[in-house]
């Protein structure tokens, strides 16, 4: 089975990659041809497209673990996702002064996480 990774990680690094690997792993990854295919497609050996997507995967890790993009797209992600809820359950606040209490609350949690 082929690695939902690098279909993600392709989104971010693709350009920093040869055109022959970028090329070779939006075939692989993103149009889901097997080895055979995409030789057989850019008139090369399996052998050479392996050794090619490997080489963009290795390198696709290294820029990962330095710049840390998709992580922090991740985290990104998941704070608005907590902020979308917060302000959701403000919005649904009835009782006035709860209300006045509540929202108070849900702010200071919105800031800390936009500062984290």
């Amino acid at each position: 089975m082929k690695n939902v990774k690098y279909s993600i990680l392709l989104d971010f690094y693709g350009e920093m990659l040869t055109e022959k690997q970028q090329a070779l792993a939006e075939l692989y990854y993103n149009q889901d041809l097997s080895l055979a295919e995409i030789a057989e497609h850019e008139n090369i050996t399996r052998q050479g497209v392996h050794d090619n997507l490997k080489r963009g995967e290795e390198y696709m890790d290294e820029l990962e673990r330095k710049l840390k993009l998709h992580e922090k797209h991740t985290k990104e992600k998941e704070k608005t996702s907590e902020i979308i809820k917060l302000c959701k359950k403000a919005i649904e606040m009835t009782t006035p002064n709860k209300y006045l209490t509540e929202v108070t609350n849900i702010m200071l949690k919105i800031e800390e996480n936009l500062k984290q």
